[in-house]
């Protein structure tokens, strides 16, 4: 459990790629197999721990609706763009001490200790309207 008073969240963003997909894809079934159980690792060490607030693995990017409003009406669109590399494959949500915790949780994730595809670990903000 957190050693803290104060509440620190994090997310680790998980990003990816189509060849970086296609590298996995190419892998022997017990890299891929691997690959998983590293997650499934991670996922029960952060559970344990009492760590995780969420993680989600997101739908391909082919599914993503753009969402903004035009003088009154909401407006959607596919998306991403063809020319996008990158696109954000999934994600944990953490509550843990400091960002050095944080980012040691995020070198656990697979693909990090694998070197193919970008994690970011971003402290979360909260909003306050009051404070505005």
């Amino acid at each position: 459990m957190r050693s803290s008073e104060v509440a620190m969240q994090y997310v680790i963003l998980i990003y990816s790629n189509p060849a970086s997909r296609q590298t996995f894809d190419a892998l022997p079934p017990a890299r891929r197999k691997a690959g998983l159980h590293a997650f499934r690792a991670l996922n029960e060490q952060l559970t344990r721990s009492g760590e995780m607030l969420a993680t989600a693995l997101l739908a391909d990017p082919s599914l993503t609706k753009q969402v903004h409003v035009s003088h009154g009406q909401t407006v959607t669109g596919d998306g991403p763009f063809a020319e996008a590399k990158e696109h954000l494959a999934g994600f944990y949500l953490i509550d843990c001490d400091d960002i050095d915790t944080a980012i040691a949780y995020a070198a656990q994730v697979h693909e990090a200790a694998a070197g193919v595809d970008l994690i970011e670990v971003r402290p979360v903000m909260t909003f306050n309207a009051d404070e505005m």
